[in-house]
């Protein structure tokens, strides 16, 4: 049922809504005002609680994926694609040509290619560079480091764009990046974007001990070794080495910085110059040391189990410093080796020629020597 209202009642709901619509239309002119105001109350719970913070967050957004955008950009033209091709002889003794390969980085404009030594370690292999354009090269190994996961190779071109290397001592934990490579050695220039998880990481990786290893969770896949680990300012810091395979998301690089030393010994001298001390050494550990009764917890204990390799090099350097077997060298140019510093890292500090003084144990009393370092061939 519905009911009736009489005209006093309609002239007093519509002076009621009269009001409210004046006073809606004066309060929107207020409101306006005191926003206008910069320093007004209303002004500054406005700001505080309405649009700047979703502005600032789509910000953030946008700036880091224009980053890693811009670095691929920048990066892409100096990325190649390396293809081997090799004789082997199969089970049934065919002899057969095998593919493989990896990826590189372009060091330099007149074709230096800088990437794994695990790609390039076949002397016999026949090598060919795919540039970011398409255009193939044949390619030949000009060095590969005896210590380290590198090598160098050359195509004969000029004008190419070289990338820019960064400085891996600069590098923080949790800082964005990105590896680039031809994933599965068919995948042309493959963006991951990830983070630097860890520095320092010792692996073992083609049945060599790599240290100082730059751990990462950008993804790196088949194909990707030897491609670049690149900051947000399109600069290379590592080089894209191996991947844990007992878990998901850890990659491993090397850092840009111990690549550097051999590109420039490749340019001035023709070949990776990596110094050589002379010894054959077990790293202690403070199992070792008690099961031997060591008197010491770390170091590098001079010996070989293996009767064909001699534990001191005759006539090398640690020979002409009067280290023997059995001795513990602890310490180079005072830095202490110990499990987060083998003797070999720290010898990557110097080149062959430099002078450096060695501690070592022997008898229970520490003995110091010069001796001037010679070059690993």
């Amino acid at each position: 049922m519905k009911q009736k209202i009489n005209n006093k009642t309609k002239k007093k709901v519509l002076a009621l809504l009269g009001f409210a619509f004046v006073s809606g239309i004066l309060g929107g002119i207020i409101t306006i005002a005191l926003i206008a105001i910069p320093n007004s109350p209303l002004a500054k719970f406005i700001a505080k609680n309405s649009g700047p913070i979703i502005q600032e967050n789509r910000t953030v957004k946008i700036t880091e994926e224009s980053a890693q955008i811009e670095a691929s950009k920048i990066i892409a033209p100096s990325v190649v694609s390396i293809v081997t091709l090799s004789n082997v002889t199969n089970l049934f003794g065919q002899k057969i040509q095998q593919q493989g390969g990896g990826s590189g980085i372009v060091v330099s404009s007149d074709g230096l290619i800088l990437t794994n030594k695990h790609v390039a370690n076949d002397s016999n292999a026949q090598y060919t560079i795919f540039l970011a354009d398409g255009k193939s090269y044949s390619a030949t190994v000009k060095s590969v480091d005896p210590l380290n996961d590198l090598a160098i190779l050359k195509i004969e071109v000029s004008g190419l764009k070289a990338a820019e290397l960064g400085d891996s001592n600069d590098l923080q934990i949790a800082q964005n990046v990105i590896a680039v490579g031809f994933a599965l050695g068919e995948f042309k220039n493959t963006v991951t974007a990830g983070i630097i998880s860890g520095f320092d990481r010792a692996i073992e990786a083609e049945n060599e001990k790599l240290e100082g290893m730059l751990q990462t969770d950008a993804a790196i896949n088949s194909g990707n070794s030897g491609g670049p680990l690149v900051n947000m300012a399109g600069q290379v810091i590592g080089i894209n080495t191996a991947v844990a395979s007992s878990a998901e998301n850890i990659g491993f690089a090397i850092p840009i910085n111990l690549a550097k030393k051999a590109i420039e010994d490749v340019k001035k001298y023709g070949r990776i110059r990596r110094p050589f001390i002379g010894v054959h050494y077990v790293e202690i550990t403070p199992q070792i040391a008690k099961a031997n009764n060591l008197g010491i917890d770390h170091g590098a204990l001079v010996y070989s189990n293996d009767p064909g390799i001699i534990a001191v090099v005759p006539s090398g350097p640690a020979a002409k410093a009067g280290v023997k077997e059995g001795d513990i060298i602890i310490s180079l140019n005072k830095e202490k080796i110990d499990s987060g510093y083998s003797l070999n890292s720290l010898l990557q500090k110097y080149s062959p020629g430099d002078k450096v003084e060695i501690t070592f144990f022997r008898d229970g009393k520490e003995h110091k020597a010069n001796l001037i370092l010679g070059e690993n061939k």
